[in-house]
């Protein structure tokens, strides 16, 4: 499925490529509200994720005009606005959803496939590795058939995992992946949380990779 990325912020257009393209999605983008419309008006498009502050039209104007042509496809609003007045103006002009900024991937990955199940296109909820069993549309897991209560962050770190199950992720990638493109908290927050996911899953679901960071123990997808 292919995600449409307009952001005139290059670090942005990275971080969220990097998300997408690693849940599976064909990720496009566009720097300015011009080039932004024209390539969202493709039927190829199956979302827009859409930054309000862009050059050359505004986004506001992008999703008017956008709604006027494709009126079903799904965009999520990207902004640094939070006042209550700015969300609720960007939804009755036709927004499906609206993220303020710093937001996590995990969140973002969450909404679009929200918006993607809404327009019924979204497929392959379910990832297993492992013994492990995620859910992505119900928000569950389980691991050899023990449900298992997760946190919002420990379901990003365990989701991360799980997508790539023979890959060693740093704890700088896992922060950026789960946390945010700024996250500026606690150094040791990732090895809390896998040392809690250690705790529900078994210690052995989660193998530490001596200097390099964490994986995902035994089988693939």
């Amino acid at each position: 499925m292919a995600i449409l990325v307009v952001e005139d912020e290059e670090g942005i257009v990275s971080f969220v490529r990097r998300g997408l393209e690693t849940a599976g999605y064909q990720v496009l983008s566009a720097a300015d509200g011009i080039d932004g419309l024209t390539m969202a008006l493709s039927p190829d498009v199956d979302l827009v994720v859409l930054d309000l502050g862009l050059p050359g039209i505004p986004g506001e104007e992008v999703l008017r005009r956008l709604r006027q042509r494709r009126p079903s496809v799904p965009v999520i609003v990207l902004t640094a606005k939070d006042a209550v007045s700015d969300r609720v103006a960007n939804l009755d002009a036709g927004a499906d959803d609206y993220m303020v900024k710093p937001f996590s991937v995990s969140e973002l990955l969450a909404r679009v496939r929200a918006r993607l199940r809404t327009g019924g296109q979204e497929r392959g909820d379910v990832l297993a590795a492992g013994g492990v069993v995620l859910d992505l549309g119900a928000r569950t897991a389980s691991v050899d058939g023990r449900t298992v209560n997760l946190s919002t962050r420990e379901f990003g770190v365990l989701e991360v995992l799980i997508r790539n199950p023979s890959q060693v992720f740093s704890q700088p990638q896992l922060l950026d992946r789960v946390w945010g493109y700024d996250f500026d908290g606690a150094s040791n927050v990732v090895e809390v949380y896998v040392s809690q996911l250690r705790r529900k899953l078994g210690a052995d679901r989660i193998q530490t990779v001596r200097g390099a960071g964490y994986r995902l123990a035994g089988g693939t997808r």
